[in-house]
């Protein structure tokens, strides 16, 4: 133990704040686990008129108890602990950097209008919200109507927050990401449709009191909107970090090995492969028939619910991964419905065609229901980690198999199938991209979504520009979720091959459903820190961090 550590362990103690943790025993996980609950409670804001606080003047106040913490995370010696012990050590730092880069450089409560909003509609298809949310959302997925008592007595302790936050928002958005600012208001505009859509729930109407509150955050977010249009003239500003912040941020919170220049590379070159593969693909089918899209909700129906049943039935026929009870009715509750052909974005376009594709990047579902039905055992990891920490692993997973699923045989009977398997790996590296050029400010928001939609096959990004902005707009706020999709596939890859060639070199077998099963029971944690656990093999995390 080296003196710095030392010193930090004994003194430590006797200075810090109501957020301290006693160091009287040696460094344990249980020693880390206490800081991870002293660390969530943290990074938990103070209530200002019953919303959370994101003045400037409380994060400047908060910011020595944070570096106390911190210096404690630092104090705590890992050598001789467990890799998967020493990797929650590193999720942890990573959480902390994210706060840190947060207060110093993303400010999403200073620069991003979208991040005042209250109302979410739906349960996203990874472990938390894409993008910076707040502390005290209202997730009206959660809930049944009629309401119980219990319920109601909830959603109303949520929607009291909106008001007086849209207030703390006009003081505290003073930053000048022009392009930010004026997405944003469709956020804020939408929050006005749904509250009105929750005056519409069964028994709503008659509780007065629910619904002179939800009147009032209507009015609230209406007036906030407005605010945020006449403010909009006055920003100028650029929205992107910057390519210095982004490779700090990328590294040091997302534990992504690669830098910006290195993502650029690698989405140009999956940009290449998709399109090359896709036109072979095309010329093998030439003689083929073209795949036949659902014209009606009856047939939409039976293609859905007969791809769900395929891809759940050739995983476990197959051996790719250990099939448990609940994967089919996740699967089942995300088939979607007809869209007309004029109405269809980029994703319902092949969905129409054949939805096993997308279905398998609703991989998603399976890891969301292990969460729910099998929480981890290690504390660290039973819930999302914060500030979308998780993208690589979830986003690169559900993206990878998508390939995997199509390359151990699940389209062998429909070969036509391969070409959309191809165009979706297109659009996600023309997207992110695009969105590489944006946060290095050398592209405009809308210009990175001209890359997206000329780059994409088949012109399929051209029938409606909503998917467009939507995206653009979330890559923008969360740096690195729009690059997430391809670094995250090439990590998961990288992570196989690793495994492949030291079964290879022991004279064994690899095996998928071993691959999968061990990735889903590691938990939803940077793919680096997985890799590392699966493989035994440190280099990526060592020079990282040279720790």
């Amino acid at each position: 133990m080296t003196l710095r550590i030392y010193l930090l362990l004994v003194l430590l103690p006797h200075c810090l704040n109501a957020y301290s943790i006693n160091y009287n025993n040696k460094d344990s996980h249980d020693q880390l686990v206490a800081f991870y609950k002293t660390w969530r409670a943290f990074e938990q804001p103070p209530l200002k008129n019953g919303a959370p606080d994101y003045t400037q003047a409380t994060f400047t106040s908060r910011m020595p108890a944070f570096k106390k913490l911190k210096a404690q995370l630092l104090a705590i010696d890992t050598t001789a602990w467990p890799i998967e012990q020493q990797a929650d050590w590193h999720i942890l730092m990573a959480e902390m950097n994210g706060y840190d880069f947060n207060y110093r450089i993303l400010k999403p409560w200073n620069r991003d209008p979208a991040f005042y909003k209250s109302i979410w509609t739906e349960r996203s298809d990874v472990p938390a919200h894409e993008g910076p949310t707040h502390h005290m959302i209202t997730e009206l997925w959660t809930y049944s109507f009629p309401l119980s008592i219990a319920e109601r007595d909830r959603l109303m302790g949520t929607l009291k927050v909106i008001a007086p936050l849209n207030e703390q928002a006009k003081i505290n958005l003073t930053g000048n990401a022009r392009e930010l600012w004026i997405a944003g208001i469709r956020d804020i505009k939408t929050q006005v449709t749904d509250l009105k859509e929750l005056q519409t729930k069964p028994g709503v109407a008659n509780d007065e009191e629910l619904v002179s509150l939800i009147n009032k955050a209507i009015e609230s977010t209406h007036q906030f909107a407005q605010w945020l249009e006449q403010k909009s003239s006055s920003k100028n500003g650029p929205s992107g970090i910057g390519k210095e912040n982004y490779n700090w941020y990328i590294k040091n919170v997302h534990l992504v090995p690669l830098t910006w220049d290195d993502q650029v590379m690698l989405l140009k070159r999956e940009l290449d492969r998709a399109w090359t593969a896709l036109k072979m693909e095309e010329h093998r089918n030439r003689k083929l028939p073209q795949l036949i899209e659902a014209d009606s909700p009856e047939s939409y129906k039976v293609l859905s619910e007969n791809a769900a049943k395929s891809l759940i039935e050739f995983l476990d026929k197959e051996e790719i991964i250990t099939v448990k009870g609940y994967f089919k009715p996740a699967l089942d509750q995300h088939l979607g419905t007809f869209i007309p052909k004029d109405k269809r974005n980029f994703f319902y376009i092949t969905s129409h065609l054949d939805p096993r594709p997308l279905f398998s990047h609703f991989y998603h579902w399976f890891e969301l229901d292990q969460m729910d039905n099998e929480p981890h055992l290690d504390e660290i990891r039973r819930t999302a980690l914060l500030y979308n920490i998780f993208d690589s692993r979830n986003e690169g997973m559900a993206t990878a198999v998508e390939e995997l699923f199509m390359q151990v045989g699940l389209y062998d009977a429909s070969p036509r199938s391969r070409e959309i398997v191809y165009i979706l790996i297109a659009q996600r590296a023309a997207r992110g991209l695009g969105s590489l050029y944006a946060h290095a400010n050398q592209m405009t928001m809308e210009e990175a979504g001209n890359v997206h939609m000329e780059y994409t096959p088949r012109g399929w990004m051209k029938t409606e520009k909503e998917l467009r902005i939507f995206e653009q707009h979330l890559y923008m706020r969360q740096p690195g979720y729009g690059t997430s999709y391809i670094t995250g596939k090439y990590l998961i890859e990288h992570t196989i091959a690793t495994m492949a060639k030291q079964k290879e070199n022991k004279g064994e077998v690899f095996s998928i459903r071993e691959f999968l099963d061990r990735m889903n029971a590691i938990g939803n944690i940077p793919v680096t820190l997985a890799h590392w656990e699966l493989t035994g093999d440190s280099r990526q995390v060592r020079e990282m961090f040279k720790k």
